[in-house]
């Protein structure tokens, strides 16, 4: 596979209840801030750390320091408190995701209104990170497993899979693996909230970041103010569910490719919707029989669901195709470093430790066949056999139950063809909620909706409960708008 498409592949980037007496440290650290690490290029951005339990059932026990950021509101007058932030993930970082959000829009009325507030999870950066000591081959394989035509296929991950586990399960830092969970961040959040002297907290989440917000405000249903939920995952988190819901995912916002495409004949991938989306299986077919500049069908597969999380990189994606489809060489990717096996490793810790998953490769097996059956495109990948299928079977808690108990304070906001996080696992944790949410959809494509994407209907309605507190009486359907 060629090596720069696939770490790109590798970034891509679950009733319990508190434990008592646990959720709030006896005496909150004082957070003194200063600058933050020199790789963290963010400006006015201040960072500090809090050392927080490594097993809450032994808050005496070992500590674990994570680390803070913060980007302090410049108007007193203005402030309401604080908004914690959640890229998503898992595996990825968010300490300059307050920087991030600022570059990309960020309202002046919201930064006004709160310090934003970013964090590492625990596992993850500076924060206690969690290893497998992955090989480069395992980094290159990425989020999704070859594609299976057929049960063999499923058989033949196996030794990959078991591998993985066994290696996360030995390493260094295995003794992490029963307190890297999305409960155990949940947590820490809480302690954040506590060691910055505030009652309440307010969230921003993305993508994984939902299910994270979703278990604080379950768990902790009195300490939450304004909880924005961007890019759902559906109640069970990142569950097997949630894995196969990608094959779904991609279905629903290749339209907006193949119109894009055919729209554009310089690239010669079709002159209509239909002629495009046969050139997706006649290219994935082929590269899965031979290879061309070292992409497989599987990294193909991969690059197009990846490329497709934004409009701006469809150009990059018809071009990859073209490239592929002539056997000449490849644009210019342009990607950002990344650190797959910090990545790929934090992944593991908390998707596998949070819920379990099917143990038997006969259970992958029928998910595939469903799955190829109703999601061709991806459907053979995204439900095959998964590391997660050997995790050591130490669950400290269950999975946390997302429900209605709680103040109505949930606001979601979600694209109507988002490839990562689909609208059917947002309806999904909408019901859940059940009345302490309410839903904004945007009719758009792509991850990630707020303050990222153009629909000026949906991204009004988030400013103005994060800073008036307003929200719509009821679910509220964004129209599509045109592109300038």
């Amino acid at each position: 596979m060629n090596r720069t498409l696939s770490l790109a592949l590798a970034a891509l980037t679950v009733a319990a209840t508190a434990i008592p007496g646990v959720s709030v440290a006896a005496t909150p650290d004082t957070v003194r801030w200063g600058l933050c690490p020199e790789d963290v290029v963010a400006p006015h951005l201040e960072c500090s750390t809090l050392e927080v339990p490594l097993d809450y059932r032994d808050p005496g026990g070992r500590q674990i320091e994570i680390a803070i950021s913060r980007l302090a509101s410049e108007n007193p007058a203005q402030r309401r408190g604080v908004l914690l932030t959640n890229p998503g993930g898992p595996g990825g970082g968010g300490l300059d995701y307050p920087a991030v959000l600022a570059a990309s829009g960020l309202p002046q009325g919201v930064l006004d209104a709160y310090d934003v507030i970013g964090f590492d999870p625990r596992g993850v950066g500076r924060s206690a990170p969690v290893t497998c000591d992955l090989t480069p081959e395992q980094q290159a394989r990425g989020n999704f497993a070859p594609y299976a035509h057929t049960d063999a296929d499923v058989v033949r991950e196996v030794g990959h899979a078991r591998t993985v586990a066994e290696q996360c399960a030995t390493s260094r830092t295995a003794g992490m693996l029963p307190h890297t969970t999305t409960a155990n961040t949940a947590r820490d959040m809480d302690r954040i909230r506590a060691a910055l002297g505030e009652p309440k907290l307010s969230y921003l989440g993305h993508s994984y970041g939902t299910y994270l917000g979703a278990v604080y405000a379950t768990m902790f249903p009195g300490r939450g103010d304004r909880i924005v939920l961007d890019s759902n995952l559906g109640p069970g988190g990142y569950d097997v569910t949630a894995m196969r819901r990608f094959a779904r995912g991609l279905e629903d916002r290749f339209p907006d490719f193949a119109a894009f495409a055919a729209a554009r004949p310089e690239y010669g991938l079709g002159s209509t919707p239909e002629q495009v989306t046969a050139k997706f299986f006649d290219l994935a077919e082929r590269l899965d029989e031979k290879p061309v500049q070292d992409i497989d069908g599987t990294s193909f597969r991969g690059a197009t669901f990846e490329f497709l999380y934004s409009d701006a990189t469809m150009p990059l994606l018809a071009k990859i195709w073209q490239a592929l489809d002539t056997d000449r060489p490849l644009p210019p990717l342009n990607l950002p470093a990344a650190d797959p096996n910090g990545l790929m490793s934090g992944r593991f810790y908390v998707v596998c430790g949070d819920s379990r998953w099917p143990g038997t490769v006969r259970e992958y097996q029928k998910n595939v066949a469903v799955d190829r059956v109703r999601y061709p495109m991806l459907g053979g990948s995204t439900a095959s056999m998964n590391p997660c299928a050997f995790w050591p079977t130490e669950r400290v808690e269950p999975p946390v139950r997302i429900g209605d108990r709680g103040p109505s304070n949930v606001l979601m906001a979600q694209n109507e063809r988002d490839p990562g996080t689909p609208l059917a696992g947002a309806l999904e944790l909408r019901r859940a909620f059940g009345k302490r949410a309410t839903l904004v959809t945007a009719d758009q494509g792509g991850h990630g909706v707020y303050p990222f994407g153009p629909n000026t209907c949906a991204n009004d309605a988030v400013t103005a409960f994060l800073t008036a507190g307003q929200r719509p009486s009821q679910d509220l359907a964004c129209a599509a708008e045109p592109s300038e």
